[in-house]
């Protein structure tokens, strides 16, 4: 693997497990390494955040579906169907009339 990447994997395993006891002197004899760490932690702490305010407005969207502008029940679609035979019977006859 390359220096670069070998880096980065020990960053990351100092971040996301248990902290080796000798990484607080490697991060003090180097300043690359601290600056290379809190760099690796903002951007952990914007991918939560931003994974946050995804996750809320896919809830938000899944609870405008669920509760938000409801459906028309059974009865009410059919009374609307109901006065739409009405209209049409009425405007046949009336044609039929003539």
């Amino acid at each position: 693997m390359r220096p670069e990447l070998e880096r980065l994997q020990r960053i990351e395993d100092h971040l996301l497990h248990q902290p080796a006891a000798d990484w607080y002197v490697q991060e003090l004899v180097d300043a690359d390494l601290a600056a290379d760490t809190d760099l690796q932690r903002q951007l952990y702490q914007g991918l939560y955040v931003a994974g946050q305010q995804q996750l809320r407005r896919e809830l938000a969207v899944i609870h405008q579906q669920l509760y938000g502008t409801k459906r028309p029940s059974r009865i009410a679609q059919c009374k609307a169907l109901l006065s739409a035979l009405r209209y049409q019977l009425r405007c046949y006859f009336f044609l039929a009339k003539r």
